[in-house]
């Protein structure tokens, strides 16, 4: 199996990264840079016409979007149990949190950073004002359920969607009010940073902050 992972540091494609180390799974990985805006690059374009990270390429098939890759990454690695059985109700909780992760957390991320982009610079402030309160609902709503389902989102059972969770509590390190300010939370990013394969995305990604 060909893989290639394009990615760019401490981006959306570090899940992706520390996935395919989690699982084993040989892999180019081609690190973009966004200074230099190869992300936009008309090459890069033509494989994610987005021009945005990740990309993952399987055989040739082209992937986007982190949660969808990550959820597709744990269905063709079944042996490694970061995806419930089909059908199952531990299959709609994971879900569930994945879409959470995409349709809730991650706009609100994407606002907070990119702030201007909605409405332009005049309207900066007020956008990062509402996204820091989703953020910080989502968080805390996802505290609660740690607290009384956890260790993980799904249980007792590691998922793919903890994986997701992880780096996205590293997203708001330098925020008003991190993620890991939560109890559940806290004690969550700590058994995932325990991980050797966390260690090691770190390591080949040369990232040294929120360790």
């Amino acid at each position: 199996m060909s893989v290639v992972l394009y990615g760019s540091r401490s981006t959306a494609s570090l899940v992706v990264h520390w996935l395919l180390i989690e699982l084993g799974i040989e892999h180019e990985l081609v690190m973009l840079d966004f200074d230099r805006r190869e992300q936009k690059s008309p090459g890069y374009l033509k494989l994610n016409p987005q021009g945005r990270v990740p990309t993952l390429v399987i055989d040739g098939q082209v992937l986007t979007e982190s949660t969808a890759i990550a959820m597709h990454l744990a269905d063709l690695h079944p042996q490694a149990g970061l995806a419930p059985p089909v059908g199952s109700a531990a299959r709609a909780a994971y879900y569930r949190w994945m879409l959470f992760a995409a349709y809730t957390l991650m706009p609100a991320y994407r606002a907070w950073f990119y702030s201007d982009e909605p409405a332009g610079e005049e309207s900066a402030g007020a956008v990062r004002a509402r996204a820091r309160e989703t953020i910080e609902s989502a968080w805390s709503q996802v505290d609660e359920h740690l607290a009384a389902n956890g260790p993980y989102l799904l249980g007792d059972t590691r998922s793919a969607v903890d994986f997701v969770f992880t780096m996205l509590m590293r997203w708001s390190r330098n925020m008003p009010r991190p993620a890991d300010g939560w109890p559940a939370l806290s004690a969550h990013a700590q058994r995932m940073k325990a991980l050797p394969s966390f260690r090691e995305v770190y390591a080949r990604e040369g990232i040294d902050d929120w360790t």
